[in-house]
């Protein structure tokens, strides 16, 4: 097995020293193993002599401004959430001096649960655990955006106000500078998203990427930590919803984000079920929720294109992904977009 300290992204013996220095009970050696990793923040399991377990994260390798904004973000959030009903994993403690690491990076104790990431997990759950999951996953929801940002430190996080119309502006934008080509679906849905934002309730925290693998489960299927806050900021919960239903495929979906999703397996709940469940437990009013799922799939449209610009350019190497794939789901998103779009006050 290849040793902790050829692994990129861990300085063993700095970090060690840290571990020993704000961790309880730490028991040297430490092996770091990485969980996640590609562009976003990479995530480490930490596991000492003794057998206990912690979680590290730390900024992608390479990252010109390796500050500690992003990782004293994402601390300070699961922090301030500690405290209320939104199961995260326990904080440790964060570290912002770039001597120790080379980047900043905060830690958290090891949450021992399953993410559902695709078909083949959730193939391992039965019908009853599928349907906790689905069921914990909308409750858990409703308990984000039940969290008042002020009370528990975090009125300062983001912009309250305008939030559709600032997503909207940078997603575009985003698309503009990437898009090699015209997508005319993709530019339809932002003119009619544009000319059509539903008025904003009270702001609330947005997670900005909720989904089934980004929420751990354990053996009942009850969601025992949200993970993956590294976008979370304030504004309007209901695009949070909506980006759920985006990614919360049915079978024979004729516009699936993400092809052979785990909720296609029998147990999962429907959509409408989970908008259900979501505003029994006391999750926003929903009402008419198309425009926010519309948003959803333009967003997605617009993250993607920027990903099939980028293996048309080769900057991404040759790792057997067909780029042509990307360009076709781009349109297929749009499409979507543009179908929600249709419902919105029907």
């Amino acid at each position: 097995m290849e040793t902790s300290a050829a692994i990129p992204g861990i300085d063993e013996p700095a970090v060690t020293a840290w571990f020993t220095e704000h961790a309880a009970a730490v028991s040297p050696p430490l092996r770091f193993d990485l969980i996640a990793g590609g562009r976003s923040n990479l995530t480490f399991r930490v596991t000492d002599d003794d057998g206990h377990d912690w979680v590290l994260r730390r900024p992608p390798l390479g990252q010109v401004l390796a500050t500690a904004h992003d990782m004293g973000r994402e601390h300070r959030i699961i922090s301030a959430l500690a405290a209320t009903a939104v199961p995260v994993a326990p904080v440790v403690g964060l570290c912002t001096d770039e001597t120790v690491n080379g980047a900043p990076f905060y830690v958290m104790d090891f949450v021992d649960g399953i993410v559902v990431r695709d078909a083949s997990v959730a193939q391992q759950l039965t019908v009853a655990q599928r349907a906790a999951a689905g069921r914990s996953v909308a409750a858990t929801l409703a308990k984000i955006h039940a969290v008042d940002p002020d009370a528990v430190g975090l009125g300062e996080l983001g912009r309250k106000e305008g939030y559709i119309a600032r997503q909207l502006k940078r997603w575009n934008s985003q698309f503009e500078q990437s898009a090699t080509r015209e997508v005319p679906e993709v530019t339809e849905a932002y003119q009619r998203l544009l000319s059509n934002i539903p008025e904003q309730g009270a702001p609330a925290i947005v997670h900005g990427d909720y989904r089934l693998d980004n929420c751990m489960v354990d053996a009942e299927g009850e969601v025992i930590a949200v993970l993956d806050w590294e976008i979370c900021t304030l504004g309007d919960p209901l695009a949070d919803l909506g980006l759920l239903m985006v990614y919360w495929a049915e079978p024979d979906d004729p516009y699936a984000a993400l092809p052979g999703a785990a909720t296609t397996l029998e147990g999962f709940p429907s959509r409408a079920d989970l908008v259900a469940e979501y505003e029994a437990a006391g999750g926003r009013p929903v009402g008419n929720l198309d425009y926010y799922v519309a948003f959803g799939y333009w967003k997605l449209a617009c993250i993607l294109e920027g990903v099939y610009a980028r293996y048309k350019g080769g900057s991404m190497g040759d790792d057997g992904a067909d780029a042509d794939v990307f360009a076709d789901t781009v349109r297929l998103l749009g499409q979507a977009s543009l179908a929600a779009l249709d419902r919105v006050g029907s």
